[in-house]
């Protein structure tokens, strides 16, 4: 599907981002109404697709009972408080992250169980502890 999809949508590239969408807007039409599939016995996807019986509520709010404060990542993916602004990253953005003062000046951001890096109110950036998410790669031999 992912090559269908770039060499019909992407080569040539439309001339802007509403015609681009457009064209992603009517590949998405045929390949679930037009176009049967060989995984599904030749059946299209709307014939099979049914709506669920239980409604989305959306997540949470996330709240960092640990933390001095929770705050939501700006669009551009920052942590503004007051007069502080910290680049975090745009991944990041419209997410709630926690911050704890750790020593004078030094702050923790976290991200729901991880602790992702540290920043001071000078630098203004977060420098991140090595592999915040732990690795998940096992060894191929013990030595």
């Amino acid at each position: 599907m992912h090559l269908t999809l770039k060499q019909e949508v992407t080569r040539p590239p439309a001339n802007n981002m509403l015609e681009q969408q457009e064209k992603f807007d009517k590949f998405v039409r045929i390949f679930n109404n037009d176009r049967p599939h060989q995984g599904i016995n030749m059946r299209y996807p709307v014939e099979l697709f049914r709506k669920s019986k239980r409604p989305y509520k959306g997540i949470e709010p996330i709240f960092y009972p640990f933390h001095d404060k929770t705050i939501q990542v700006t669009q551009c993916g920052r942590i503004c408080e007051k007069k502080l602004k910290v680049n975090l990253s745009r991944a990041f953005a419209g997410q709630e992250v926690g911050i704890k003062e750790v020593e004078d000046g030094i702050w923790v951001v976290s991200f729901l169980n991880y602790d992702l890096g540290y920043f001071d109110q000078v630098a203004k950036r977060v420098e991140p502890v090595e592999d915040p998410f732990g690795s998940k790669v096992l060894p191929m031999s013990p030595e």
